[in-house]
């Protein structure tokens, strides 16, 4: 029950996940096809949204989208994602992804960008953010920098 432990003392504004490129995710050079990294990035944002707010949420807009290097078939890659900015209806989700490493080698960075998540009620309106009380107290998120 360790990996419980470690997952409830990660920081509520974090969020790491791990995905396996498939070849159906390839391009005609075999390595991941642009929109499928999209897809994966904007996938890894959401999740750490809605985990922090606690609120439905929906993409708004991405930025600084970079894929760095290419990524092939088979290889590992580790998403982190961070809350870095609280707006009254909005947080942005900076989200990086990297290889996974050999044993004694660094990971190398390849793809990242920034999402704008906005905080939406059943009909899809926007509604102020109100992250659990062990986040955040909600009078902290005026464009609060995190």
């Amino acid at each position: 029950m360790d990996w419980i432990k470690a997952l409830a003392a990660a920081p509520l504004n974090e969020l790491t996940r791990t995905e396996l490129v498939l070849p159906q995710q390839a391009n005609h050079y075999g390595t991941l096809f642009g929109p499928e990294a999209l897809a994966m990035l904007g996938k890894t944002a959401y999740l750490a949204a809605a985990r922090f707010s606690q609120q439905s949420v929906v993409m708004a807009a991405s930025r600084g989208i970079e894929f760095l290097a290419p990524v092939a078939i088979g290889s590992l890659l580790h998403f982190h994602a961070r809350v870095v900015r609280l707006g009254r209806s909005s947080m942005t989700v900076d989200v990086r992804a990297a290889l996974d490493a050999a044993p004694g080698t660094r990971p190398q960075e390849v793809l990242r960008a920034s999402f704008e998540m906005v905080a939406v009620d059943a009909n899809g309106r926007p509604v102020p953010l109100a992250p659990r009380d062990d986040a955040l107290a909600p009078a902290a998120l005026n464009d609060q920098v995190l």
